[in-house]
C-alpha cells in the first residue's frame, strides 16, 4: 500500500483539491466588482471580501458534491484523484460539501442583510440551483452535454452581474458583456476537462460535447471560442461600454495560443491532454484579471 505521505499520494490529493480551479470562483467577483468601480466609482471592501470567500466556499461544495454524484454513476471509477475514491468516505465528503454551501450562502445572506436587498441572494441561489442540476439527481444535465451552457450562465452573466449588483445595487450592460466574457472562458475550462475521459464518459452514458463532437473537432473549436471571448471585449469597447484600457486583455493571447496548440497536438492522447484544463485556467485567469484591471484603470487606480 502506498504510504499516505508518499509523493504520489500527495499528488493525488493536490489533483483532487484542484487549487488552480478556484480561479473560476474568484474571477467573476473580481470582474463584477471592477466594473462597478470603473463605471460608478463604488467599492465596498467588506462586501467584496464576503462575496469572494462565499464564492470559494460555494465552489468547494460544487466540486465535492460532483465527486459524490459521479461516484454514484461509476464515471469516476478510473479517477484515482476523486475525493470519494481517495477517502472511501462518500457521506463525509457530501457533508463537508453541504457545510461549505451553507457557509457560502450565509455569507451572501449577510451581504443581502447589510444592503436590505435580497437580489444578490436570489441570484446566487439561482447559480447554486443551476450548479446542482449539472450533476445532481434526477437532473444530471451535464450527462446530456449541457454542462458548458449551465457553466456559462452561472459563472458568467449571473455571477458577474451579482458581484456588480452587490456593489452598485443596479445593473449595467457593460457588466453583462464582461459576464459573457468570463462565462465563455469558464466554460472553456469545463470543455477542456472532457478530452481525456471520452471512453469513461461513453461507458457511463455521458454525452459530453467532446463525446458528441469527437476530440479532433473539439480541438478545432478551442481557438474559435478564445477569439470570440476576446472579440466580445472589442465589442464592449466599440459600443463604449468598456474603456480602451480593456485592450490589456489581448496580452493573454499567448495563453490562448498555448492552450489551442497543446490540445490540437494531443487531443487524441488522453494521458498527454489530461492537463488541458489547466492551460484553459491560465487563459481564463489572465484574460479575466487583465479585463478587470482595464475596467478600473481609467479611475486612476
Amino acid at each position: 500500500m502506498t504510504d499516505a505521505s508518499s509523493p504520489s499520494r500527495q499528488k493525488l490529493w493536490l489533483a483532487a483539491l484542484k487549487p488552480p480551479m478556484y480561479s473560476v470562483a474568484i474571477m467573476p467577483i473580481i470582474v463584477g466588482t471592477a466594473a462597478a468601480y470603473g463605471e460608478l466609482g463604488i467599492f465596498d471592501p467588506v462586501t467584496f471580501a464576503l462575496f469572494l470567500l462565499s464564492a470559494v466556499l460555494i465552489l468547494v461544495w460544487e466540486n465535492l458534491s460532483n465527486d459524490v454524484f459521479d461516484s454514484e454513476t461509476g464515471i469516476d471509477i478510473n479517477k484515482p484523484h476523486s475525493l470519494v475514491n481517495l477517502t472511501q468516505k462518500k457521506s463525509l465528503i457530501f457533508a463537508i460539501g453541504n457545510g461549505c454551501l451553507g457557509l457560502g450562502i450565509a455569507g451572501i445572506f449577510a451581504i443581502a442583510l447589510r444592503q436590505q436587498d435580497p437580489t444578490v441572494l436570489l441570484l446566487i441561489l439561482l447559480c447554486c440551483g443551476l450548479g446542482y442540476t449539472y450533476q445532481g439527481p434526477p437532473f444530471r444535465l451535464g450527462y446530456q452535454g449541457l454542462g458548458e451552457i449551465l457553466c456559462f450562465i452561472s459563472f458568467g452573466p449571473l455571477a458577474v452581474g451579482a458581484a456588480y449588483y452587490s456593489q452598485a445595487q443596479t445593473w449595467s450592460m457593460g457588466s453583462q458583456i464582461a459576464g459573457a466574457v468570463i462565462g465563455l472562458t469558464t466554460s472553456l475550462v469545463l470543455f477542456c476537462s472532457h478530452f481525456h475521459q471520452v471512453e469513461d464518459d461513453m461507458i457511463a452514458g455521458k454525452r459530453s460535447p467532446i463525446v458528441r463532437l469527437g476530440t479532433r473537432q473539439g480541438a478545432m473549436l478551442l481557438p474559435v471560442v478564445c477569439l470570440v471571448s476576446l472579440g466580445l471585449i472589442m465589442v464592449g469597447i466599440g459600443l463604449d461600454y468598456f474603456p480602451i484600457w480593456t485592450l490589456l486583455s489581448l496580452v493573454s493571447i499567448p495563453t490562448a495560443v498555448r492552450l489551442s496548440q497543446h490540445v490540437w497536438r494531443y487531443h487524441d492522447q488522453p494521458e498527454r491532454v489530461s492537463n488541458a484544463k489547466f492551460f484553459a485556467i491560465g487563459f481564463h485567469f489572465w484574460s479575466g484579471l487583465l479585463l478587470g484591471l482595464g475596467l478600473v484603470l481609467p479611475t486612476g487606480v
